[in-house]
């Protein structure tokens, strides 16, 4: 298998944000919605419908542009894309072919060792189909048009995927970028994002013959689905059969692809303008209006946090919610890196499990930033070590009180003052004779037993850091 290269291209749809369908006034929202019941004439291809543009899908794709390092095209247009399927009742999908909305663009992948950029070919505007039901040992399928009409944003990568793990990584940062730019909910379980990957194999540097697995909706399945291609194509070339250019299926139960149907070519489709809609024509003023909103991206916050020293769980936990990736950043940019450091540790520590176990939500967290910065202020002080600064952390939380006030109500604040603990000290010496002979030959792990002991009579309210200055004063060692 070291002697094949595999070269993988991710084509992604990703549903826009907006209230209606992309040529009909029909809410675009459809999860919860009964099958059919968000349709109209304009979904249905009656005779004499004439589709209207959603001008907030054109807002909406311009943002998309800039978020993958480009620019909206100036002029752009609409064409029909032919086939026939039971979900596709106008019997052509409505997209854009020979002038898409964005060229060129790129995504900066981070992956284990080093950044990789991905190019972009195209990202073109077009109207998603409706939705068929297969029902297991059923001679008939059902058809749900729930779906036809919903704005897509199709975005096409350059084949430089070389591996399973790149393909993920590149299918996650596209996620981010579309979630913080706001282009689309980005929910994987709804649909609202559908990987179709490219895969071929070759022993040379010429592209092997490629096969396209369709509408995978999840990260994990993106890896898995390339590996059992890669696989698979290797193993019908080595047993001297050729592949077969197809689109395939993805069996997430399984783990295998499947084969669907011979894959067709953009002949086959017999595009042509659509005559229904005019050319989209966008001017300076439009497009730099879209950039001025563009908020803070994912690169510029990874940039931001490599200040912090944490680790890259850390920094995916906190990129995950671009809220949280804010409030974060905007520590740094008030308060400083070491605030920032502390803070960030117990979003990702405490503060997420709180939210996972639905005991405090993420806005409530960000409304308490003066107590988060008085709470390390603390620490940084020395009144509270970070055992106790965690609970007050949580009654934080959930009640809003200031960090001082907790600490009082609670006993909680830490003594650093070397008078007050050299008698405590003293007497934990000499009730632990072995212990206290035992730093002295040199044997410093016995030294975290006297700190705890300590710390045991203080009731907890001992600096540790102090304790074991003063035990190594009285012993006398350095």
């Amino acid at each position: 298998m070291a002697d094949y290269k595999a070269t993988i291209g991710i084509e992604c749809h990703v549903q826009l944000k907006t209230a209606t369908k992309l040529f009909a006034g029909i809410s675009n929202d459809a999860r919860d919605a009964e099958p059919n019941t968000l349709i109209s004439h304009i979904c249905l291809g009656l005779p004499g419908a004439l589709p209207v543009l959603n001008s907030k899908a054109i807002e909406l794709a311009s943002r998309a542009a800039f978020a993958l390092s480009t620019k909206p095209q100036k002029f752009s247009k609409f064409d029909r894309k032919h086939y026939f399927y039971p979900d596709l009742p106008l019997g052509y999908q409505i997209s854009q072919f020979e002038e898409p909305i964005i060229l060129g663009g790129y995504i900066d992948v981070p992956l284990k060792d080093k950044i990789k950029r991905i190019n972009i070919t195209r990202a073109h505007l077009e109207a998603d189909a409706g939705k068929s039901t297969h029902p297991e040992r059923a001679d008939f399928s059902l058809v749900d048009l729930n779906r036809a009409g919903t704005p897509l944003l199709e975005i096409v990568s350059e084949p430089e995927i070389h591996s399973a793990t790149e393909a993920r990584a590149y299918a996650h940062e596209l996620y981010l970028l579309m979630k913080y730019a706001g282009v689309s909910d980005v929910d994987l379980y709804h649909g609202n994002m559908r990987f179709d990957v490219n895969v071929s194999v070759s022993q040379t540097d010429q592209l092997g013959t490629r096969t396209e697995t369709k509408n995978i909706n999840s990260f994990k399945a993106v890896e898995k689905a390339v590996e059992y291609e890669v696989a698979r194509q290797i193993k019908v070339l080595e047993k001297g059969d050729i592949i077969v250019q197809e689109t395939r299926g993805w069996d997430d139960n399984k783990l295998v692809t499947f084969s669907q149907r011979t894959k067709e070519d953009a002949h086959d489709y017999r595009y042509f303008p659509d005559p229904d809609l005019p050319p989209i024509v966008l001017d300076e003023k439009f497009i730099e209006r879209i950039k001025s909103t563009m908020p803070t991206m994912p690169v510029e916050y990874r940039q931001a946090f490599s200040q912090l020293d944490l680790d890259n769980s850390q920094a995916d936990v906190i990129l995950e919610e671009p809220d949280l990736a804010s409030f974060v950043y905007s520590i740094i940019d008030s308060h400083g890196t070491k605030t920032a450091k502390t803070i960030a540790n117990w979003m990702t520590g405490e503060v997420v499990r709180l939210v996972a176990d639905e005991k405090v939500a993420w806005k409530s967290v960000y409304d308490k930033s003066s107590q988060l910065v008085e709470l390390v202020s603390m620490v940084d002080a020395d009144m509270l070590n970070s055992t106790t600064a965690k609970e007050v952390l949580l009654e934080i939380l959930q009640t809003g009180k200031s960090p001082k006030d907790i600490a009082e109500d609670k006993n909680l604040i830490q003594e650093s003052d070397e008078s007050a603990l050299i008698l405590i000290v003293e007497q934990v010496l000499s009730d632990n004779q072995k212990a206290s002979d035992d730093v002295r030959a040199g044997e410093m792990k016995a030294i975290g037993f006297l700190v705890g002991q300590v710390m045991k009579a203080s009731q907890g309210k001992a600096n540790p850091a102090v304790v074991q200055k003063i035990i190594k004063q009285i012993i006398g060692i350095n």
